[in-house]
């Protein structure tokens, strides 16, 4: 099993969300988070004085899949979320010891 983390721009999620549905994948984990890379944030102007604002608004999906599966939600992730511009995001992919349904009691693959 495998855990994709996607950082990905707001405006993208839905596009996202419908690429994943596409190739079977419903559950997901969605967190709305703040974060920089080489955006390194930008300024603003509020009520006629500048500011540096550091952490931009982003959104972290998190996926827990079979192995079978992570190129496709790679390939799903990437396509829908990229605009080609800086601060697209990022996709991080982890191994998962075991999942564990607590309602049921199922374990692993049968857990997800």
């Amino acid at each position: 099993m495998k855990k994709i983390e996607a950082i990905v721009k707001p405006f993208k999620m839905d596009d996202v969300r419908e690429a994943l549905a596409e190739v079977g994948i419903a559950g997901m984990t969605v967190s709305e988070v703040k974060g920089f890379g080489r955006q390194k944030g930008h300024t603003e102007l509020y009520r006629g004085a500048e500011y540096q604002v550091d952490f931009l608004p982003k959104i972290k999906i998190e996926v827990v899949l079979d192995d079978d599966r992570v190129e496709q939600a790679i390939e799903a992730i990437e396509s829908s979320a990229k605009t080609g511009k800086i601060g697209d995001g990022k996709i991080f992919v982890y191994n998962v010891e075991s999942a564990i349904r607590i309602r049921t009691g199922e374990q692993n693959e049968e857990a997800i």
